[in-house]
């Protein structure tokens, strides 16, 4: 019992020293492009801020890794038990996997919404691979309900994803609205950091994010854009910012802790509302 414990509480004061050193980075990126940010980092509020962000960032990594086997068991859903709501596609971001979505499907649920599907996303897998899974999924739910169109909902990469299928691989005949979530639409800075394939694609700059920019986006497909100022993995967190969508920037929440807001579960409630059934 003791040795959990205390296994336990090495992992939070691990998980608590990551984030603290991205928040840290953040702050560097901000100072450098804002040297007026200078003179107020040492007064309580900015301390106290800090404090609070990492403590929510580190709560929600943990979070995410106790719902994370639960998404082993994931996407096994029959689609043809509701042919009467538009079928709504969650895609989860890098190294997330289908059990982060949880909290948000039991929102999403009590709000009326129940024609929910989520598509396993390995991050060893490439751009192109994994947008083919969200194309089958697509067409899978499209065939066995009859509806013609799904909304899509993504988290992070789950979002350039999404914004693949519909701006360059054709899906913009079979979407009729896209959420993102602390997506990295200009790419992020930390990216020069990622191991995985995958996480390279999101250098600011790099081929695939040019060429992701110079796609339009679909006219007919509104896009919601859900953001925080203070992401710690998006870098510079304005990077988030996608012209062309209804763009929504909040404050006080991390990278992870966008999945788990009532905030950010309620702005998403509202949006789908709006949008044809």
């Amino acid at each position: 019992m003791w040795i959990l414990l205390d296994i336990l509480l090495w992992l939070v004061v691990l998980t608590a020293l990551c984030m603290a050193l991205t928040f840290a980075f953040s702050w560097y990126e901000a100072a450098n492009a804002d040297p007026s940010l200078m003179e107020n980092r040492l007064r309580f509020r900015a301390l106290l801020l800090a404090a609070r962000l990492v403590a929510h960032q580190t709560f929600a990594v943990l979070w995410s890794l106790l719902l994370r086997p639960a998404g082993w068991f994931m996407g096994k859903e029959d689609p043809a038990l509701n042919n009467n709501q538009t079928p709504i596609v969650l895609l989860h971001g890098l190294l997330q996997n289908q059990g982060c979505w949880l909290p948000l499907k039991r929102r999403l649920e009590q709000a009326g919404f129940f024609n929910l599907h989520t598509v396993p996303l390995p991050a060893w897998h490439n751009v192109e691979y994994l947008t083919e899974q969200v194309a089958r999924k697509v067409d899978e739910l499209r065939h066995a309900t009859g509806l013609a169109k799904v909304h899509l909902i993504g988290h992070s990469m789950g979002g350039i994803l999404a914004r693949n299928f519909i701006q360059i691989r054709g899906g913009e005949k079979k979407v009729t609205s896209c959420v993102l979530i602390g997506t990295p639409n200009q790419g992020s800075r930390l990216a020069s950091f990622a191991i995985s394939p995958l996480g390279r694609l999101l250098i600011p700059r790099g081929e695939f994010m040019r060429r992701l920019g110079a796609a339009p986006l679909p006219p007919q497909i509104p896009v919601l854009s859900i953001y925080s100022r203070h992401d710690n993995l998006i870098q510079p967190a304005a990077n988030a910012f996608l012209a062309g969508a209804e763009n929504v920037e909040l404050s006080g929440l991390g990278h992870t802790g966008l999945l788990f807001s009532g905030e950010v579960h309620q702005r998403i409630i509202s949006f789908l509302r709006g949008q044809p059934s």
